[in-house]
């Protein structure tokens, strides 16, 4: 279930600085490095870096603008997180729903 490209998304995300940059794209729209770079608290080069890794594993896309790199959130990208999530998800509810099933009849 998990793959290179996964690895790349999970290691991407497991960056505070990186989760801060996607979200804030997330949350604020289509940005240029130098807008990303005020908020950040890094220098601009770590921002470029930071933000080479999100694209590397899908979460950003960027389009140049003139002299400027604007970046933008790629929801797609999420994907594999979400389908892992859901999967895990179904896992541990069949086994809380077995285990409360023995609870239950340990009670009888």
């Amino acid at each position: 279930m998990i793959d290179s490209n996964s690895d790349l998304l999970f290691k991407a995300l497991g960056d505070p600085t990186r989760r801060a940059l996607f979200e804030r794209l997330a949350r604020e729209g289509e940005q240029s490095v130098g807008a990303l770079t005020e908020h950040s608290g890094v220098s601009q080069p770590m921002v470029s870096r930071h933000l080479g890794a999100l694209k590397l594993a899908g979460l950003v896309s960027d389009r140049r603008d003139g002299r400027e790199t604007r970046y933008s959130v790629n929801a797609r990208g999420l994907t594999p997180l979400v389908d892992w999530m859901a999967h895990y998800g179904v896992f541990w509810a069949e086994r809380f729903a077995a285990l409360e099933d023995l609870l239950n009849r340990m009670d009888v």
